[in-house]
């Protein structure tokens, strides 16, 4: 895709603004349509307003696009998807989570007999591409030696308790919300395997759960602590290099990490501070999707196993007195 590329975008909402700012730095793209039922107005994108439809369908009908947006509710995304891939030859760039249930993903994995659903439908997980999480990646990769990732701890914290019950409406809870987040951006480092133990506390607001995963032929634990109990964003992961005593620890919130040894910083990675934190996460993101081999990470894959290791249900609080 690296010719124009003609772009659909679906949901006109908040995360649509991120995406419609990445797309108008890229000269080769050019917004096609808009398609969102809740809004009548057209979209500005680089000082024009393409043409603006409250269905798919319809803009499928009028419109040959090579890439199609979905930034709508995440249980929305099996019924659209279905849409694009059997009504149109574009791709599609679903905002992550990819589905809201295992039956949804079923659904997609069904489309496989008449969609070529492995080259066509890719996932935003945009926490793989953040600048920090790149960094690490590389520095890991280019030192073997270090061994395996024996013990990983994430901790995302999202100031939602002050939206109260709003939150649970637009994010239905801390796992479910920073969840994809966490397992997304593990995988550019280790092959997750399964979730071993999850729990759902303070009515949902909070998760404590390990998963397993294979580092350089070891299995390893990480752990994942997600909560909504705070004033402010905070977001942390912790990467042990137990057989070499090397721990790389990576600040999601500031784009910023470091790699030490005991006493010794071995490596550091800073950010200006200029560029908004999901303006980073969606410039590389963008750039994979739109080259001859994107990402793992975005293909469906990659997806379905992030789907089935997220939806594997959390204990309540209930299970836990």
């Amino acid at each position: 895709m690296t010719d124009l590329v003609r772009v659909g975008l679906v949901g006109v909402g908040t995360i649509a603004q991120t995406h419609l700012a990445v797309l108008a730095e890229r000269a080769q793209v050019t917004l096609e349509f808009t398609v969102d039922p809740g809004h009548t107005e057209p979209v500005r994108f680089r000082g024009g307003h393409p043409p603006h439809y409250p269905r798919l369908a319809d803009a499928l009908e009028a419109h040959q696009p090579d890439l199609i947006v979905l930034a709508t509710p995440t249980d929305t995304h099996a019924e659209l998807v279905g849409q694009v891939l059997l009504r149109s030859t574009a791709r599609v760039l679903v905002e992550k989570p990819l589905v809201h249930d295992l039956d949804s993903l079923s659904r997609l994995r069904a489309l496989e007999q008449t969609a070529d659903v492995r080259g066509r439908l890719f996932t935003a997980h945009h926490f793989a591409f953040s600048p920090e999480v790149d960094w690490a990646a590389e520095l890991i990769t280019a030192h073997p030696e270090w061994g395996p990732v024996t013990a990983v701890t994430s901790a995302f914290y999202d100031p939602y308790v002050l939206k109260g019950p709003q939150a649970f409406t637009s994010y239905t809870s801390s796992w479910m919300d920073s969840g994809v987040n966490q397992l997304s951006m593990l995988t550019r480092f280790v092959d997750l395997r399964a979730l071993t133990s999850a729990q759902q506390t303070d009515g949902g607001a909070s998760a404590w759960c390990t998963a397993e995963y294979r580092s350089r032929g070891a299995i390893g634990t990480a752990r994942l602590r997600s909560s909504w109990l705070t004033g402010s964003s905070s977001k942390v992961s912790s990467l042990v290099l137990g057989h070499s005593g090397v721990e790389v620890w990576i600040d999601h919130t500031a784009l910023t990490g470091f790699a030490a040894r005991g006493g010794d910083l071995l490596a550091t990675h800073g950010s200006d501070g200029r560029t908004p934190r999901k303006i980073a996460h969606y410039r590389p993101l963008y750039e994979s999707l739109l080259s001859d081999r994107p990402d793992p990470v975005l293909g469906f894959d990659a997806a379905a196993t992030i789907t089935e290791i997220h939806h594997t249900m959390p204990r309540s609080d209930d299970d836990l007195t």
